[in-house]
């Protein structure tokens, strides 16, 4: 006798409940309250991936203090095009959660964003050199007009009394500083911004993974879960970290066809100190070693967890073959195929200086990881350091003028052909960025009723959409909601 089974019907489905899966949802169930909108999380609880505090430098990156964001020219200039753009990008995410939390929706903010000064520090003569030209180049704009730079020993000494407090030679040595930086514990918020989701009237299912997923004939995506159910989506939004890109080639998305993923982890140097953390009240961001690549910057960090205070600082290179801290050995072998495997042979062979790096970084000791910690704090005990693993990225391999090549820093978004399906690849701003990037999808993949949502979102974020930096008066409107909805001191 035939099956008589019906699928379940959603609007939307929702896959991964990590920063960016949480904040689709919170903003779509607000949005759309009538829609059935599903959510669906592998792990037991939201933001456990890279979302996690202890997964993510939690910076609230702003590019305030990230040297990577602001790279020099062969001239010497410094272009600061994507600092602002992503400084724009956070104030839209921070516009959004201040909202919500004035409102009561996320609980008290203090549990999830605190406000942190954001330092760059340069401690060669040729980057010191450089830091005063991004000082210039950044501060000649609203965004960044607060911005404040010092060589002075005495001001570094009170900005960073923990580095500098015990040097002596201060000749190479320049900073930064912005009092607008945030510390943001990126997971508490995304199980807040899913709860939000739920009150909404979005489902939520937990423990529940997409085993696989297909377009019907009749126009739906068709999806297998983990609990043996099956169901039709209308829209599909794929934020689910390291696990997106092989879900995305399995379901026959074009656009991935020839894309591969090469895993990469870090690990930090961790203390809860309390001498230590007294006497550094900040994240301080520097250069990256001669021959390193940008994502490796170190940086000594306060992080603030359940209610305890830290310092952490790396990163340290490592390597899994897992795509998520949760996932499988043999996650990288097995997304090999034929379509993909020339565009990882060429991105290996055109890679070699960051392949070089991480095999740097599995030979290191642990002498060398407090020698490296040194150039932040003159005195380093090794009993006051533990090592401590971070979570999974997935470095995205795709095909770039032709030949295969790492993609790089940042955030990848996929759109199927017909806009049925939207996915988040790659790593850093995106947590930051999260309301711009999903912001964003949901114009291109919903056109028809974007307009609506925006008037609708605007109705209590004015000024959601506008350049900042070129509206100071409105800035300072946005700066003052934020710091009033979060309960920040700017």
């Amino acid at each position: 006798m035939a099956s008589t089974h019906v699928p379940r019907r959603v609007d939307v489905l929702v896959i991964g409940a990590g920063i960016i899966g949480s904040t689709t949802s919170s903003l779509l169930a607000e949005l759309e309250p009538q829609w059935d909108i599903l959510v669906v999380e592998a792990l037991g609880a939201a933001g456990l991936e890279s979302s996690h505090g202890w997964n993510n430098a939690g910076t609230g990156h702003a590019g305030l203090c990230e040297f990577n964001y602001t790279p020099a020219a062969a001239d010497g200039s410094v272009d600061p095009a994507a600092a602002l753009r992503i400084h724009e990008q956070f104030l839209v995410s921070a516009q959004y959660w201040a909202r919500l939390a004035a409102d009561g929706q996320l609980g008290e903010p203090e549990g999830f964003i605190r406000s942190v000064d954001h330092n760059s520090y340069a401690h060669t003569a040729d980057w010191a050199s450089y830091l005063e030209t991004r000082y210039r180049a950044l501060s000649a704009h609203p965004l960044f007009e607060h911005m404040e730079f010092s060589r002075d020993p005495e001001t570094l000494k009170r900005w960073l009394p923990a580095m500098f407090e015990q040097r002596t030679d201060f000749s190479s040595i320049a900073a930064t500083r912005s009092t607008l930086g945030t510390d943001v514990d990126y997971g508490t918020l995304s199980r807040r911004l899913l709860d939000h989701a739920r009150a909404q009237g979005a489902a939520v299912q937990l423990g529940t993974s997409v085993r696989r997923l297909q377009h019907t004939a009749a126009g739906p995506w068709r999806a297998e879960l983990s609990t043996g159910e099956t169901l039709d989506a209308g829209f599909v939004f794929t934020a689910a970290g390291g696990g997106t890109l092989p879900l995305l080639q399995q379901a026959g998305i074009a656009e991935t066809r020839n894309m591969g993923g090469f895993p990469i982890s870090g690990q930090f140097l961790r203390t809860a100190n309390p001498r230590l953390v007294a006497r550094h009240r900040a994240k301080a961001y520097s250069h990256p070693a001669p021959g390193a690549p940008p994502l490796s910057v170190p940086h000594l960090d306060l992080r603030v967890m359940d209610g305890t205070e830290y310092l952490v600082f790396g990163p340290f290179g490592a390597f899994s073959p897992r795509f998520l801290k949760a996932g499988k050995l043999w996650d990288l072998p097995g997304s090999v195929t034929v379509h993909n495997l020339r565009t990882l042979l060429e991105a290996a062979q055109n890679g070699t200086g960051m392949l070089r790096y991480f095999i740097g970084e599995l030979l290191r000791t642990p002498a060398s990881r407090l020698k490296e910690l040194e150039n932040f704090l003159p005195e380093v005990h090794a009993g006051d350091w533990e090592l401590i693993t971070a979570g999974q990225r997935v470095q995205l391999a795709k095909r770039i003028d032709g030949q295969g090549r790492i993609a790089g820093f940042g955030t990848e978004v996929v759109l199927s052909a017909d806009g049925t399906l939207a996915a988040v690849l790659g790593a850093s701003p995106g947590a930051s960025a999260s309301v711009s990037v999903v912001l964003d999808l949901l114009a291109a993949s919903f056109p028809q009723h974007f307009g609506r949502w925006l008037e609708a979102l605007r109705g209590q974020l004015p000024h959601l959409g506008a350049t900042l930096n070129d509206d100071p008066q409105a800035l300072a409107h946005v700066r003052a909601q934020i710091a009033r909805g979060l309960k920040l001191d700017w």
